[in-house]
This record gives C-alpha cells, structure tokens and sequence, in this order.
C-alpha cells in the first residue's frame, strides 16, 4: 500500500510534473468548454485546421518580433499571430465556400493544408532567425512548460471561460438553431467569429501541451465523451473539462511510471481509451445500453399482430397461451411484446385472459381499417384473390393515417373489402366538430355545410343547410343526403368531396 501511495506522490514532488500537471488541467478545462460547442455544431475538421493554420501565425509573430525588435520567442507576438491565422482561415474557407461550388469541408481541407505548408515554407526560408523545434510543435512538450505559458494558458482559460459565461445564451440558441436566432436579433455570424477566435486561443495555449497535431484530441475528445453521457449543454460543458482534466492526469502519470514515453500523447491516448469505454457502457447512449434496448423492444409488426389476432378472435378475452400458439414468433418474444401492449395501455390482462382497453380497441379498429382498405386496393390494381389477405397482411403495418385516408379517397370511401366484410369509417376525422369534406359521412352522420368548392350556385346543396347521410346507391357510388325540408338528393363522389361539412353527430352508422 505504501508502494502504491509513493508511486502517486513521487512524481508530484518533480516541479517539472507540477507545472504540466497545471498547465495541460487549465488547458483541459479551456478546450473541454469551447470543444463543447464545436463538436454540436459538427466543427470538429475546423479545429483541425486551426491548429496546423496556427503554424502560419506563430512563425510569422515570431519573425516580426525577431527582425523589428530583436526579441526571441515572443510569446504575445506569436499567440496574436495565431489568433490572426485562425480568423484569416476561417474568413478563407467562408469566402471559397460562399463563391463558389466548394463545399465547406473541401474548403477547409484546401485552405488549413495551404496555411499549414505556408507555416512550413516561413520556418525552414528563415531558419537561421527562427528557433522553433518543429518535434516539439508536433508532439508538445508538457514537461518543459515554462512560467510565461502557465500564465499564457492560465490567462486564455480564464478569458474563455468568462466568454462563455456572458454569451451562453447567445451561443446556445445559435448552436442549436441559428435561423431562430437570427430571427430574433442574434448577430450568428458575430458569434461563429467569436467561437472561432476562442478556439484559436485554446490551441494555441494547447500547442505547448499536447502539440498542434494532438490538440484535437484535448479539443474533440473530452467533449465528445460527455456528449455520450448527457443531451443538456449546461452538464456537456462542465462534464468535458472534467473528462479531459482526468485523462490529463492519468496520462502524466501513466508516462511517468512507464517511461521514455511523450506525455502529450498519452494524455490523448488516455482521452481516447475514455471515450471508447463510455461508448460501450454510456448508460444512455452506449452500445450496451442501445443493445439492451434493442433487445427489450419487440417489434411493430408483432405488436400489430397480436392487436389483429384479438380482435379477430370476437371474445373479450383471450387465453395468454392461445395467443402464444398462434402467434409464428418465438414465445420469448410474443410475452415481451404482450407485455409491451400493456405497458402502452393497449392491452389489460384478468383471469379471464388477455383483452383491449379503450385505447387498445381504437387501435385494433385502426389496423383493421388499413388492412381491409390495402385488400381493397390490391383487388383494384389486379392482384390475384389468393393473394389478397396474405399481401394486405403485411402492407397494413403502413397504416400511417395519411396514407390510409389517400388510398381511402382514390377508392371512393369502399364500404366493403372483396370478402364483403364491412371496412370501418374513418373515426379519426368523424369526431363531433370536425371539418371534413361530405363523402366521408357514413349513413346516419348529421352534419352542416360549411362551403361547397368554387362557390358553385348550381350545386344542389349550399352553405349552412343542414343535412343527413343516407344510405350509399349504385354500388357505393352515389352519396345520398336528406336536406331539411325532406327532399333527397344523390351526389356522385366528386360533388360530394366539393362540399366541406362540420360534423354535427355520428347518429347510427
């Protein structure tokens, strides 16, 4: 035990450790927030390119100071140098993006690559005035932090944290809907500029930790990895920063204890093997988790099955192993879905067995009204009648309502399927109140005219005449109506859909 507790506190006593310790925790916490919103706002390639665009900045701060002023290394120059690459990029890709047919991730590619060879060019033409170790840009150099970058990334931690802070609103509701925030007032393409200057001031502070082509990982990783455990930004953007302050520390620590091992990418190793461990047991939004989901979830077609096998059954209640005999699926899967139906208040189980609630008798009405409507329309488009049942058995699991009311219409509101069996009114729409045209009416339905299409004066029914369904004439062809002083008239299908009613009462259908 003494062993394990001086393995974690000897390299703490290393002033070199403390520094990194700090330094990539505060750079941890900068990238884990602003990462926050660049992962939801799909930006994950464009801090990709900011850090290697950084190079162009950083070169170019570092020779303006060397050659105007005789400064070395100056680390104020260089990190307004890479601000200014960061926006010169991003104003890049925009404007290739916006002229022309690029795309916006094509942009990016062509324009960080550019500025990153650019970076390069600048580096090896004046090598003899610049003293950059590209190895050191490249892959960090944690434990050689000095004073001037603890506080250089201490001073962006704390800028950025008060940015996101004073903006989160204003950030919030442009991540998630930028056509509602510009209509409301919110300046969108002010705040993209301003997640994209906070970005380059965490990669830049990040370079020196992680390296420019690891800092995507201290930027994309930890943020993604709470995205797996929360859908709330508030928690998102203080889960990150935590997830990435742990993978900081596990990876200093692992590097020191194996040894002759880059910190920096550890740490981004470590963030990495987090994230695939929360991918699978993420209680949410992990594999395992959407597994048992998926296993626990019977599906729609067997639900629809059992709902059709009761109420073609007629008794009010149905033995639980009558419906497990009948049922072509595995038992297992059958008590689940039963079980399901219940859990939806579709179906209620007694003694007596297993039988519809309310809402589960709307439903099975439902289902069978699509079903006999499909075996309605597959006899009209010529299918043969061994076909029929078997056909419509598998189309009537598409009982959107949409679609069931169009084959409705294109019909001509059947009355009956091919076996003669009675096809349900539509008792979605026919509700007291409603507004529907004046061929869904069954017989009995009383109802009063709102408008007749066109304004025809030649229709024989017109506005606020109150009228009753009677029984449908030629083969279900002609709607017939008793208008108030007891006359009849007959309409064929396409008078009758010109006329829009309110529906008063079903009456007796």
């Amino acid at each position: 035990m003494q062993d394990l507790l001086d393995a974690f506190i000897e390299p703490l006593t290393g002033i070199h450790f403390q520094k990194a310790l700090i330094g990539a925790a505060l750079s941890a916490i900068a990238c884990g927030v602003v990462g926050s919103f660049i992962v939801l706002r799909r930006m994950a390639f464009l801090g990709d390119a900011l850090s290697h665009a950084m190079l162009a900045g950083v070169t170019s701060g570092y020779l303006f100071m060397q050659m105007l002023f005789g400064y070395e290394a100056h680390a104020p120059a260089m990190i307004i140098g890479a601000l200014l690459a960061g926006l010169v990029t991003v104003s890049a890709i925009s404007f290739v993006s916006q002229v022309s047919r690029i795309k916006e991730d094509t942009a990016i590619g062509i324009m960080y690559t550019g500025i990153f060879a650019l970076g390069g060019i600048l580096a090896s033409v004046f090598s003899d005035r610049i003293h950059i170790h590209l190895f050191d840009f490249v892959v960090g150099m944690v434990l050689a932090v000095e004073d001037g970058h603890l506080w250089m990334i201490a001073s962006v931690c704390a800028l950025v944290l008060c940015v996101v802070i004073l903006f989160f609103r204003q950030l919030q509701i442009t991540t998630f809907d930028p056509i509602m925030a510009a209509s409301i007032g919110v300046p969108v393409v002010g705040v993209h500029y301003l997640l994209t200057a906070c970005t380059s001031l965490v990669v830049v502070s990040a370079v020196p930790v992680v390296g420019v082509v690891l800092v995507v990982g201290l930027l994309i990783t930890p943020a993604a990895t709470a995205y797996l455990v929360t859908n709330r930004l508030r928690t998102m953007v203080i889960a990150a920063p935590v997830f990435g302050v742990l993978s900081v520390v596990v990876g200093l620590y692992l590097s020191s204890w194996i040894g002759n091992v880059a910190p920096g990418p550890m740490i981004v190793v470590v963030g990495t093997f987090q994230f695939i461990v929360l991918l699978c047991i993420a209680p949410r939004y992990g594999l395992i988790a959407d597994w048992w989901r998926r296993y626990q979830l019977a599906p729609q077609t067997l639900l629809e099955d059992i709902l059709g096998f009761i109420r073609d059954d007629g008794r009010q209640h149905v033995p639980l192993h009558e419906i497990l005999a009948q049922i072509k699926s595995p038992q297992h899967m059958v008590r689940r879905a039963v079980r399901e139906l219940q859990r939806q208040h579709l179906l209620k189980e007694d003694r007596q067995g297993i039988g519809f609630t309310d809402v589960g008798q709307h439903e099975a009405r439902r289902l069978l009204r699509s079903h006999r409507l499909w075996e309605t329309y597959l006899e009209h488009v010529g299918t043969p009648e061994a076909e029929l049942h078997l056909t419509a058995h598998q189309l009537e699991h598409l009982h959107d309502e949409n679609t069931v009311d169009y084959l409705d219409d294109k019909l001509g509101h059947p009355l009956r399927d091919p076996h003669g069996s009675e096809i349900p009114e539509d008792f979605i729409d026919l509700v007291p109140g409603a507004t529907i045209k004046a061929s869904l009416l069954r017989q009995g339905h009383q109802a009063t005219v709102i408008s007749v299409s066109g304004g025809r004066k030649d229709h024989p029914i017109q506005e606020e005449t109150q009228i009753t369904a009677g029984p449908r004439r030629g083969e279900g062809n002609l709607w017939t109506f008793v208008l108030p002083d007891g006359s009849l008239i007959e309409l064929d299908h396409e008078s009758a859909d010109a006329v829009t009613v309110r529906l008063d009462n079903t009456g007796a259908s």
